[in-house]
């Protein structure tokens, strides 16, 4: 595993007798940005919510190098960032208070600097006391975004993180994600937006009714014609 962010094998995930996830191994490169495609009901989400141990695998075993070079005191929860459908945005919360509360929960230094900074890169800074419960999709989606940042983690997973984002803010969240490939941090992305997800990913994994269909490296040839590689390999 020196190699590998997320390594998982033989991982079976069982809800009653329905098999979502069926016998999935692959290894994640430390430092990659990998496309993990796939039909509605293909069992992405389910996947992405295992590696980050909000479910726990029926058979077989996820492991995560989530410490990396040089960080050996850093807890897994600190280590890791994750944007997903339910957001965990607290409406009672201005954003500020929202950011306050997770950059403590991740012992993140210099909280104010810090939290005022992510404000304003994700374009809420003169929202910043501003209730979330006023807040848009959109705009609550750029929250996740901060909140998943803000700690500077390791591991990023993201599920359909440019769900509800305008034109201006789909650009700052692909050039936010290759800045952390560029910083070696790992970003695993869920997403029907192939466009988007295959501009930016350096690997892709497909899969088809809990099974993975194709593992591979990106290439200009399929950020090119994204749809055009997705009927082939579906």
């Amino acid at each position: 595993m020196n190699e590998s962010a997320i390594y998982i094998d033989n991982v079976w995930k069982y809800f009653g007798d329905f098999a979502a996830i069926r016998g999935v191994s692959l290894s994640v490169p430390r430092g990659s940005i990998l496309a993990l495609i796939g039909r509605n009901g293909a069992g992405k989400t389910t996947l992405l919510k295992m590696i980050a141990g909000l479910l726990r695998p029926s058979e077989g075993t996820i492991q995560l190098d989530s410490k990396g070079d040089g960080d050996e005191n850093s807890s897994e929860m600190s280590s890791m960032g994750v944007v997903g459908h339910g957001e965990w945005i607290y409406d009672d919360l201005t954003a500020r208070e929202n950011l306050d509360f997770f950059a403590n929960l991740y012992a993140v230094k210099n909280t104010t600097r810090t939290v005022d900074h992510w404000l304003n890169v994700v374009g809420l800074g003169q929202f910043s006391d501003s209730r979330t419960s006023e807040f848009s999709r959109g705009m609550r989606q750029r929250l996740a975004i901060a909140r998943a940042l803000l700690h500077d983690p390791r591991i990023l997973l993201l599920d359909e993180p440019w769900t509800a984002l305008d034109d201006r803010a789909v650009q700052l969240l692909s050039s936010l994600l290759r800045d952390a490939h560029s910083r070696n941090r790992t970003v695993v992305i869920c997403s029907h937006q192939l466009r988007e997800v295959l501009d930016i990913a350096t690997n892709i994994v497909a899969i088809d009714t809990g099974k993975v269909i194709f593992e591979g490296l990106n290439s200009p040839t399929i950020k090119e014609n994204p749809d055009e590689f997705y009927n082939i390999i579906s």
